[in-house]
C-alpha cells in the first residue's frame, strides 16, 4: 500500500458510493489507474465490503448500551461456547474480546429498556458461562464513524 491506496481508502471510508471518476479526480489518477487500485483493495481484502449507514430511530431501535461480559471459566471452551450464544442473536450487533477483568464487549440495540431487560435475562442470563455482567447505556453518540 502508498499513499495512494490510503487516499482512496479515506475517500470510500467517507463515502462508499462515490462514482469512480469522483473518485479518481479526488487522489488524482486516471479512472482506469483508480479502478484498478480498488479492485486490488477489494481482491487483497483490505476492502471488506460497503455498508449503508442507518439511522437507527428509524428502524425503531431506541436503546443502544455496550456490554461488559466476564466468563466463569476462561477457557477457549467456554469462550467458543459463549460466542455461539450471542452470534445467533439479533440484537447483538457487536461482540469483541477484550483483555482487562472481563472476557468480551458487546453492543446491543434494542427497541427500548423494556427489549433489553428481555435480552438480558432470556439471553445473557441463560448462557451457563456468564460470570458478571456490566450495562453501560449509550446517552448519545456525538462521533460515531462505524
Amino acid at each position: 500500500m502508498d499513499r495512494l491506496d490510503e487516499r482512496i481508502l479515506r475517500e470510500l471510508q467517507s463515502d462508499g458510493r462515490i462514482a469512480n471518476v469522483d473518485l479518481s479526480e479526488r487522489v488524482g489518477l486516471s479512472p482506469s489507474a483508480t479502478l484498478r487500485r480498488v479492485q486490488e483493495l477489494e481482491r487483497s481484502g483490505v476492502i471488506k465490503g460497503y455498508r449503508a449507514v442507518v439511522d437507527k430511530q428509524k428502524l425503531d431501535i431506541g436503546f443502544i448500551a455496550y456490554i461488559s461480559i466476564g466468563l466463569s471459566d476462561h477457557s477457549r471452551k467456554a469462550q467458543l461456547a459463549f460466542e455461539e450464544h450471542v452470534q445467533f442473536s439479533a440484537d447483538v450487533v457487536e461482540c469483541h474480546n477484550i483483555t482487562g477483568g472481563n472476557e468480551y464487549l458487546l453492543r446491543v440495540e434494542t427497541k427500548d429498556l423494556a427489549a433489553y431487560k428481555r435480552f438480558h435475562s432470556d439471553v445473557l442470563g441463560e448462557i451457563p458461562q456468564v460470570r458478571a455482567i456490566t450495562t453501560m447505556v449509550v446517552m448519545d453518540s456525538p462521533k460515531d464513524e462505524r
